[in-house]
């Protein structure tokens, strides 16, 4: 080959790697501003978990070999850590670093997203995510949702080994599963065991304000132990069917009895953690029990299973669909229900402004209803994370991040614009950062808006400090 001929093909090279480079970068830059969608990532690199044919049966010679390979790979050890809180003098201080706790999380796309539970990374001033081959990276989390116990976390590391979304619809009781995580900091530990039950309700996850928890889990005896929380729970195919979150034991560890929040629903929070940064749940509007044998003689039922209706909510996608007092509740959306867990979790895939088909008896008579659903402020409009927000009048904002880091709290809220009344009465000065309202800690102008108006009447004491991180604290007739 002649030199002019060598020259020639090393620019062609030379070119051609350029554009692969530089289109490389174009379309990663093109995915991250349209990616919304964990379920619609995956079903594009060509993990459809739709119309899936699942093995449930036992493995040739009950061999797990191959899946918890793949498995193992694809759940990371996760550690929290905690600014440590003191009394001194009668202010609460932060000091940096003591405290820590771990636990697990499962990778669900290629570019470093993380579903885990929220009692993992609840409070941390810090998460670090260490991959099975050892790599650590600093995490952020995306959001938390307290209501479902999930979170969702991103580190910035490309071309992971991701699991694939499975279906909780489809599993069985009785079937092969497999639980993977990191109990007692031993890592990359994998269980076998059975589905023991569905839709169980165990009382864990407390809303006492809006009351919109959601349990409906899937109950395994595969081995759960302190430090498995926010791992996999995969069937026999390697697909993820939960979240691991809980475990029911008099000890603290392993009695037979763990519990995984089912991946369906999992799918529809980690998107909108995704999207929103705040889970956005479409609700009926109703109060609900159980029917039991007890109800069904004492109000006439014509049958012993379902979610009886106690009472619809004026002005609720419930009323305005035709939903009833008294009515049972046995269907949504061509999907059987037989108690309020398997409704809450079929109702909480939505979000408001969807339409749900809702199956019912009234008396004898089996009827359908479109029900469109409402957000907690009773309208159909995209919930937005609360970074600011008037309270009696003035106007707070979120103080985290860097932030919160540099005042050494881990967050609080700051007092943007002094309006007219009781913060003004009370002589509070602009600039103020409340950290705590009667010995509650106060993260979010969403939590202040909350907690407050239970207050009325009362005489509050507010901790905190200003913006050159000097303490101090009023005392409010609120």
């Amino acid at each position: 080959m002649s030199k002019k001929n060598l020259i020639i093909v090393f620019v062609v090279a030379f070119l051609g790697s350029m554009l692969a480079i530089n289109s490389s970068d174009f379309f990663k830059k093109s995915n991250e501003a349209t990616y919304n969608s964990i379920q619609k990532r995956q079903s594009e690199l060509g993990v459809n978990s739709v119309n899936v044919t699942y093995n449930t049966g036992v493995p040739a010679g009950l061999d797990f070999t191959t899946i918890a390979d793949l498995a193992t790979n694809s759940v990371v050890h996760i550690r929290s850590s905690y600014n440590a809180r003191i009394k001194s003098n009668g202010f609460y201080q932060y000091k940096q670093g003591p405290s820590q706790s771990s636990g697990s999380g499962v990778i669900v796309s290629d570019d470093g997203y993380i579903v885990t539970n929220n009692h993992v990374v609840e409070d941390a001033s810090e998460v670090q995510v260490v991959l099975n081959d050892n790599r650590s990276y600093a995490a952020k989390v995306i959001g938390t949702d307290p209501t479902t116990d999930l979170a969702l976390l991103k580190i910035e590391v490309e071309a992971l080994p991701f699991m694939a979304y499975g279906d909780s619809d489809e599993v069985k009781v009785g079937q092969w599963v497999l639980a993977v995580g990191n109990p007692f900091n031993l890592t990359s530990t994998v269980t076998a065991g059975i589905i023991s039950a569905k839709a169980r309700n165990i009382g864990i996850l407390r809303d006492e304000t809006n009351n919109i928890q959601v349990e409906s889990f899937l109950q395994t005896d595969a081995v759960v132990n302190p430090g498995n929380s926010g791992g996999a729970l995969i069937d026999i195919n390697g697909r993820l069917i939960g979240i691991n979150s809980a475990i029911a034991s008099p000890t603290g560890s392993y009695a037979g009895y763990a519990f995984a929040i089912p991946v369906n629903l999992v799918k529809k929070v980690a998107d909108d953690l995704l999207e929103f940064g705040v889970v956005q749940r479409g609700l009926l509007g109703i109060r609900i029990n159980d029917v039991s044998a007890e109800l069904a003689e004492q109000e006439n039922l014509s049958v012993v299973q379902g979610v009886y209706v106690f009472e619809v909510q004026e002005g609720s996608g419930a009323q305005e669909g035709g939903i009833e007092n008294k009515d049972v509740i046995i269907g949504v959306d061509g999907k059987e229900v037989t108690n309020t867990s398997e409704l809450q979790e079929l109702v909480a895939r939505h979000r408001p402004g969807d339409k749900v088909e809702i199956e019912l008896l009234r008396g004898d008579e089996k009827m359908n209803m479109l029900v469109e659903l409402h957000n907690i402020g009773g309208t159909t409009k995209v919930v937005k994370r609360v970074s600011e927000a008037l309270v009696e009048g003035s106007l707070f904002e979120n103080v985290q991040g860097k932030e919160a880091e540099k005042l050494r709290i881990k967050a609080g809220v700051k007092l943007k614009e002094l309006g007219e009344g009781k913060w003004k009465e009370a002589g509070i000065d602009e600039g103020f950062i409340i950290t705590e309202v009667d010995k509650n800690a106060i993260a979010s102008v969403d939590q202040l808006k909350r907690l407050m108006p239970q207050l009325e009447g009362q005489r509050v004491i507010l901790l905190g400090l200003m913006e050159n991180g000097d303490k101090t604290y009023y005392s409010v007739d609120w």
